[in-house]
């Protein structure tokens, strides 16, 4: 029976997915890892994948594709470019996989493009023509769906939304080295540095805040009445409004969809965030959707082995 593999790499494990050709997750599993690029690595890795198998009566020869995910950019050749938060020999560890399952096929793709594919394939946007994946983590990654086809750039960055410039006025440098993106307002480290910048405005005390990401203790405090809580997610809110709204005087999508960590707290910012859209966004668009995304932390691995299958 024909299985895909699909395969979230991050930075100290990776996360696999056994599916069926049909989009059913059928089994998870967790490998940890260190830096993917020895032998010695590549092999724990494909042991790890063979024992997911096995442990559900699959062998090798069973998968006829295997997606792997990656925090940087894939081009629209599938080509890997820069990996700035994991040690990685793409080429070496596709070969160690080919290896061990001659019948696959192997694609890298970007992991938020991933998670837009998997939303794409089993989840909230599951029969749009078109969409955008907007992953709010600690960063702001995007990916970007027209015709039913995912929009990887020339250059593998398609969909870098999180570096949309949207205040012109600010001085702190962003992690890609420009000012005033996205990132620095709508991430999670964004929503804690507004709460903070906030409390201080307001002669308050912030909240015990478990560092620098934790938007669970701001969220928190806005439910409880925080007034600079309030604030903080209401600046979150018309920053990514108004990104979303240049992004439909280019591309015009059905929907947008919300994932990542911070979207835990979409009720909380949803009507402010839609507000600002409509404030933004030009006459045509105003209609458009924005929704959260359904499949949560295991949309990349939905994604990837998706890409997998498209040959």
């Amino acid at each position: 029976m024909d299985k895909v593999l699909g395969i979230d790499i991050g930075g100290t494990s990776i996360k696999v997915g056994m599916f069926s050709t049909e989009g059913h997750l059928e089994a998870v599993t967790k490998i940890p890892t260190g830096e993917i690029t020895s032998e010695a690595a590549f092999a724990v890795v494909t042991e790890g994948l063979k024992k997911l198998l096995a442990d559900n009566g699959f062998g090798p020869d069973d998968v006829v594709a295997v997606g792997l995910d990656v925090p940087g950019p894939v081009d629209d050749n599938g080509k890997v470019g820069m990996l700035a938060n994991i040690e990685l020999d793409p080429e070496g560890l596709q070969a160690a996989i080919k290896r061990t399952f001659p019948r696959a096929n192997l694609a890298f793709v970007n992991d938020a493009n991933a998670a837009a594919l998997g939303e794409l394939w089993q989840g909230s946007a599951k029969g749009a023509a078109s969409f955008v994946m907007v992953a709010l983590g600690t960063g702001v990654g995007g990916g970007v769906v027209t015709g039913g086809k995912l929009v990887s750039g020339a250059f593998g960055a398609g969909g870098e939304i999180g570096h949309i410039t949207v205040n012109r006025d600010e001085t702190l440098s962003c992690g890609c080295g420009r000012q005033g993106c996205l990132e620095q307002y709508s991430s999670a480290t964004g929503v804690v540095r507004l709460y903070k910048v906030e409390c201080a405005n307001r002669g308050m005390e912030p909240v015990h805040l478990d560092g620098p990401t934790d938007t669970l203790s701001v969220f928190k405090a806005c439910r409880a009445g925080d007034e600079a809580a309030k604030a903080a997610i209401a600046q979150m809110a018309d920053y990514l409004g108004y990104a979303l709204a240049q992004i439909s005087v280019i591309m015009d999508p059905q929907m947008y969809l919300l994932g990542g960590g911070v979207s835990g707290g979409f009720e909380l910012f949803a009507d402010d965030l839609r507000a600002a859209f409509r404030k933004y966004c030009l006459a045509p668009s105003i209609s458009t959707r924005i929704l959260p995304a359904s499949l949560g932390n295991d949309a990349a691995m939905y994604g990837s082995a998706f890409q997998a299958m498209q040959g």
